[in-house]
């Protein structure tokens, strides 16, 4: 017997899980091996939150400056933050670009909160003032001393010209932004409403399908897919999905009674719906393949009029099947006159698509000549690995009997036969503005080479050289705000957290600081806001740990109340332990 000492003598490994439940799938214990196959997905769930992040490095990125450094005016700007990266978006094919979407690969060292903490701020060139910038932090992972991370903002940047972003940090005192935005999002799980002033998406309790859309302009024209379906909920995104081999079964992602896997990312900047695993039969578990695995992931931004779907179909083994769909779009009601698509160059046509173009399409979609009113697909990326024959197929029709007005795109077709280790990928947009007479054609198109032509990150950038010529001797404003400049409370606050345990931890200091468990403290007016968390669903009763921590604050001088509140979003990850909480758990090794 082992006495439990360390990390691995507390938790068991997925290859002893497997061993285990080989055994008891050996010996009959169905019951037994299903509850294995679920404890396996708990320990790959928490080595999913600790790998190691992609590389995806960009030059430049890793340098730090300090604050104390930089011209006066910006140092008072940046009062409060110590340290400071910054990076030049550069536009390089004509466009303007507004409010474009900017997700950034980026690492901290370690004793960082990164979701207080980060800030970043625009730098107007004609006057020199630095600009605060709604920004948003997610898919946080700690690995050898570094905090990673995707940084995402909205970017402004003219045409053939380039803007400077201060990315700030290093700020203990600093609490969690509350930023004004038209992104909204209701509802947990999958089934979430969300919704900007351009339309709102309602997505399936079910599965997450997207399952109607409403616009914000004019009379509010719905879009939705009536009836019931084959049996499932009916969505107006069909996709995606295949026909199994001698035309005997539809495998669909829309059969899932629940998402065997999925994530959830909120935020003032985007939300993003990822949902992944196997099709089910239409007689599911009576059949169950693990043969084509499918990932796909809704993303939505704040006061753009589009949204992005990315897919990706991975053939586990060798199989055949009749025909796969990987973007399918079905619309009841008839609310459209004309139908558009475009063409391998990128150019926009009306009407039918002729037969020169069937299996050569790269957007498509349906517009109405009175109210304008538009739905249009541009498929920005539509390839495969190890597979030869991938069509671009999928013309609009303005009336399929029974269905309505719709397209369907049939990627594989003719009984193709997949080996394993082919994937096929697509990412396309999906544009709601109203479709003008005069400019339509244009600013789609322009929609399209602007999201085939990101902005380009340079973070090479020598301030001192190009811009501290212009540094303006006093700056406009200063990014604290009131209450997180009120550093002595605050730190006796945290101080005072750090002595409040959760007593499900008998040996070691499991303090809800180091543990992670603290989102936020703010302070006003003598009444101390804690915003808090807990590790797992599986605890809902904060106030276990809540209520000690609103004893102990009313200890401390000149407080008159606690608040203390309680969030899910973002979930609890191994991330937010701090070196003394790893320590604790035994994760020295992370």
């Amino acid at each position: 017997m082992i006495l439990e000492t360390q990390y691995q003598h507390r938790t068991d490994s997925i290859e002893e899980k497997i061993q285990l439940l080989s055994e008891a799938y050996r010996l009959g214990e169905i019951d037994l091996a299903m509850s294995l196959s679920e404890s396996i997905k708990d320990t790959l769930t928490f080595e999913r939150e600790i790998e190691d992040p992609a590389e995806n490095h960009i030059l430049g990125l890793e340098t730090t400056g300090e604050v104390s450094d930089l011209p006066e005016s910006w140092l008072k700007w940046a009062e409060g933050w110590k340290f400071f990266k910054v990076i030049a978006l550069e536009e390089s094919i004509g466009l303007d670009r507004f409010q474009e979407p900017v997700d950034l690969p980026i690492s901290f060292e370690e004793g960082h909160n990164l979701q207080r903490e980060v800030r970043v701020a625009r730098l107007e060139a004609t006057t020199g003032q630095l600009f605060e910038t709604v920004s948003q932090i997610y898919n946080e992972i700690y690995r050898c001393g570094k905090r990673h991370c995707h940084l995402t903002f909205l970017a402004d940047v003219l045409a053939n010209s380039r803007t400077i972003y201060f990315i700030f940090y290093g700020n203990p005192n600093a609490e969690l932004p509350n930023y004004l935005s038209d992104l909204q999002t209701d509802g947990e799980g999958v089934g979430l409403r969300i919704e900007n002033h351009h339309y709102a998406a309602d997505l399936s309790h079910q599965m997450g399908q997207l399952e109607r859309l409403t616009y914000k302009r004019a009379h509010g024209l719905e879009l939705f897919a009536g009836g019931e379906g084959h049996g499932e909920p009916p969505n107006v995104d069909w996709a995606h999905d295949y026909l199994a081999s001698n035309n005997f079964q539809k495998f669909r992602v829309t059969n899932w009674s629940t998402c065997p896997n999925y994530e959830v990312i909120k935020g003032p900047v985007c939300v993003y719906v990822r949902r992944w695993g196997f099709p089910h039969s239409p007689i599911h578990p009576l059949f169950s393949p693990s043969r084509m695995h499918i990932d796909v992931t809704y993303k939505f931004y704040a006061g753009l009029p589009y949204f992005i779907k990315e897919g990706r179909m991975e053939v586990i083994k060798d199989f055949e099947l009749n025909y796969l769909r990987d973007d399918e779009w079905v619309f009841s009601g008839y609310a459209f006159t004309d139908t558009v698509w475009i063409d391998s160059d990128g150019k926009l046509h009306e009407g039918e698509v002729p037969s020169s173009h069937q299996d050569d399409l790269w957007g498509v979609g349906f517009f109405n000549q009175q109210s304008r009113d538009a739905f249009i697909a541009i498929w920005l990326e539509h390839q495969a690995e190890n597979f030869d024959v991938l069509y671009h197929s999928g013309a609009p029709t303005l009336n399929y009997n029974g269905h309505g007005q719709l397209w369907s795109r049939w990627a594989a077709r003719n009984s193709p036969r997949f080996r394993a280790g082919t994937s096929l990928r697509q990412k396309n947009a999906y544009l709601i503005s109203p479709y003008f007479v005069q400019s339509g054609r244009k600013e789609v198109q322009d929609v399209r080479l602007s999201l085939l032509n990101p902005l380009k990150v340079n973070a090479e950038i020598n301030l001192e050289n190009e811009f501290f010529h212009q540094i303006p001797s006093k700056s406009r404003g200063r990014l604290v705000t009131k209450t997180e400049n009120t550093t002595a409370i605050k730190q006796s606050v945290w101080k005072a957290l750090r002595s409040v345990r959760d007593e499900m931890f008998y040996a070691v200091d499991a303090n809800v600081v180091d543990m992670g468990y603290i989102y936020d403290v703010s302070i006003r007016g003598g009444i101390i806001h804690i915003l808090m968390t807990m590790p797992h669903r599986g605890r809902p009763k904060y106030g276990f740990i809540a209520n000690p921590i609103r004893d102990r604050l009313l200890k401390l001088d000149g407080i008159r109340e606690v608040i203390v509140d309680f969030t899910w979003e973002p979930k609890w990850s191994p991330a937010r332990l701090t070196d003394a909480g790893r320590r604790a758990m035994g994760l020295s090794f992370l």
